[in-house]
């Protein structure tokens, strides 16, 4: 439960712990919506030559960055392989067969930028969580949608939940360690191959940490009546923000990756090399 980085602030100087929130959160909406225009190994491998770039600028270690995929490598590793397994491809013959199981070479090749794409799309995220936080990023979300209070859409309330949950998340890891190491001295099986037994495990530990959940939020909503929260009405903030011109610089850059990456896929120009890159 320690390798889970979502939440989790990485004090430091950099570049990027320093940027105007609003943009790094307008950044990291325009990066996902690439990510999915993703096409071509040249395309993914643009992308992540960003992300390390990003990494390096925001001087996080890279192995803490790592440790944030792990809650998904089972994940992508089951559906790369049922997608190896299951994908179709009437122009070719399979490279393989096992009664209705059939493994071509695109089957492979789609797995692969599937897989990649899913690592991509968790890479940064974190990186963001890492750099920022939770107040920034909630007053960030808050600015940006701010827009929305003239149809009276709780904007405040939103950024507030987001922050919450941010905030607890390293407070209910430490808490399931806690109760994990528990369950262990009294002879819970987390460390058995039989994934039934496992399962059976983890229920004494899920209870727990639910009522565990409900108390902190009690004495949470407990604490902000005690200091008299009635909502943003009137509420101010100790930092503003304020944007520069890196943070301008910044999403004019992603702007024209966005628009580079588009330009692989669709080559409105129907130049050659691009089609070629595009493959």
């Amino acid at each position: 439960m320690r390798d889970v980085t979502i939440g989790q602030y990485y004090p430091s100087n950099s570049i990027v712990h320093r940027a105007d929130p609003r943009f790094k959160l307008v950044i990291l909406i325009l990066y996902i919506v690439t990510v999915f225009f993703c096409e071509s190994f040249f395309s993914f491998g643009v992308m992540t030559v960003f992300v390390l770039v990003t990494i390096l600028l925001s001087r996080v270690p890279f192995l803490k960055v790592l440790k944030g995929l792990k809650i998904i490598i089972v994940i992508v590793l089951i559906t790369t392989l049922l997608m190896m397994i299951f994908y179709s491809d009437t122009s070719s013959k399979p490279l393989a067969e096992w009664g209705i199981f059939h493994i071509y070479l695109n089957g492979i090749y789609a797995s692969i930028k599937l897989a990649w794409r899913l690592l991509l799309l968790v890479m940064m995220p974190t990186v963001l969580t890492l750099t920022s936080t939770p107040t920034e990023l909630c007053d960030g979300l808050e600015s940006l949608l701010s827009p929305l209070k003239k149809i009276r859409f709780p904007v405040h309330e939103l950024a507030l939940i987001m922050s919450i949950a941010l905030r607890l998340i390293p407070t209910l890891i430490e808490e399931t360690d806690k109760i994990m190491n528990a369950q262990k001295a009294r002879g819970a099986a987390f460390e058995s191959r039989n994934p039934f037994k496992k399962i059976k495990a983890m229920l004494p530990v899920l209870i727990p940490l639910f009522v565990s959940s409900f108390r902190r939020a009690d004495d949470l909503a407990d604490a902000m009546d005690s200091r008299c929260y009635r909502g943003a009405k009137g509420r101010t903030r100790m930092k503003k923000l304020r944007c520069h011109v890196g943070d301008v610089l910044a999403l004019l850059f992603w702007c024209a990756v966005t628009v580079f990456i588009l330009f692989l896929k669709y080559n409105w120009l129907g130049w050659g090399f691009v089609t070629v890159l595009g493959l």
